[in-house]
């Protein structure tokens, strides 16, 4: 076999974080690599802590899931779940409560990731769900890992990206209160975040020609200004620069119309302009199967779309598909890219 076949045939490395020790993080993962097809075509590494895995194996009483300690990436081995330890700390896992534990060992997993993914170590990383109140520190002061991977990747921006294989939402504002809105949309805002989106379609999905639909902040799209001039004055001229470049843009459409008539469903992507607009709609159309995906970065970043779910962990009831499609679709987007 010659240098350039082997090359092919080697597997990329993705890593998960373990999220919240405390939530259904740990039950998703283990529902997900208990059938190992999805090693097929990746090797992974769950960075978090034997003994937290050990201790959910016993809780939930899954028999068929095993793992493979190693305390370096050079130990990993195929069609198994490889787990590194990220803290040396005494951990005590306390199902379903919220405690600083949790918390810094989310914050270790995460940064210990995040070097390997800088030093080339590993391809992408899915991150399971994290507390966003008992992870914040002084190396974490972000509402959430989008913010978080921007910065760490020295990225001008990112998009929140919402996807199954059906639909595919961005958000123009992320995490920011629903106040703040009006002035943090603009016409530089709407442009980066469109080409964002065009650009991910191309490169990470495959598609030569994205077709994108722009959502109205208002209700009724403003109704031609009589509910808001932001569709005239904003919106509607970035997507006529995008028309004019030769790019599939279309909008302003009013939420509520868009998703309840099934629009959606004639475009690639679609933006909205606040965060509830895109991922209510989303997350009531796809919440099983939803993947985020952080767009814009020279790295591949995926996560389940979903929370830590305190009320439900340790019970076994924890639907792991979004988990699952959260690996596919970063082994999807790191083939797509190479």
């Amino acid at each position: 076999m010659n240098e350039e076949n082997k090359t092919k045939k080697v597997k990329p490395i993705i890593g998960i974080t373990i999220g919240d020790m405390n939530g259904i993080g740990a039950e998703v993962i283990i529902k997900s690599v208990v059938n190992e097809k999805i090693f097929k075509n990746v090797n992974l590494v769950l960075y978090g802590h034997g003994k937290v895995m050990s201790h959910y194996k016993k809780v939930l009483n899954i028999e068929r899931f095993s793992f493979n300690q190693i305390k370096s990436l050079s130990e990993i081995r195929n069609n198994r779940l490889n787990v590194i330890n990220s803290s040396d700390q005494d951990l005590e896992v306390e199902i379903g409560q919220e405690t600083k534990e949790a918390g810094k060992l989310a914050l270790a997993a995460l940064e210990h990731a995040t070097e390997d993914l800088k030093n080339g170590k590993i391809q992408g990383v899915v991150t399971a769900p994290i507390n966003k109140n008992n992870i914040q520190s002084d190396s974490f002061k972000f509402p959430g890992h989008t913010e978080y991977f921007t910065e760490n990747f020295d990225s001008k921006d990112s998009l929140m990206f919402l996807c199954n294989d059906n639909l595919r939402v961005g958000v123009a504002t992320g995490h920011i209160p629903l106040i703040s809105i009006k002035e943090k949309l603009n016409q530089d805002v709407l442009e980066r975040k469109i080409k964002l989106m065009i650009s991910s379609l191309k490169k990470d999905f495959g598609i030569n020609k994205p077709k994108v639909a722009i959502l109205g902040l208002n209700p009724h799209a403003g109704e031609d200004g009589l509910l808001g001039s932001e569709e005239q004055e904003i919106i509607s001229p970035i997507i006529n620069r995008f028309k004019e470049s030769g790019e599939l843009v279309f909008g302003p459409y009013p939420a509520d119309g868009f998703f309840g008539n099934g629009s959606y469903s004639k475009f690639d992507g679609t933006l909205a302009m606040y965060h509830d607009q895109g991922l209510i709609p989303f997350k009531t159309l796809a919440f099983e199967d939803g993947v985020n995906f952080t767009a814009g970065l020279p790295i591949v970043r995926t996560s389940p779309d979903h929370g830590t779910a305190y009320n439900i962990a340790g019970k076994n009831i924890a639907n792991e598909q979004s988990m699952r499609s959260a690996i596919y679709l970063a082994a999807d987007i790191i083939k797509n890219r190479s």
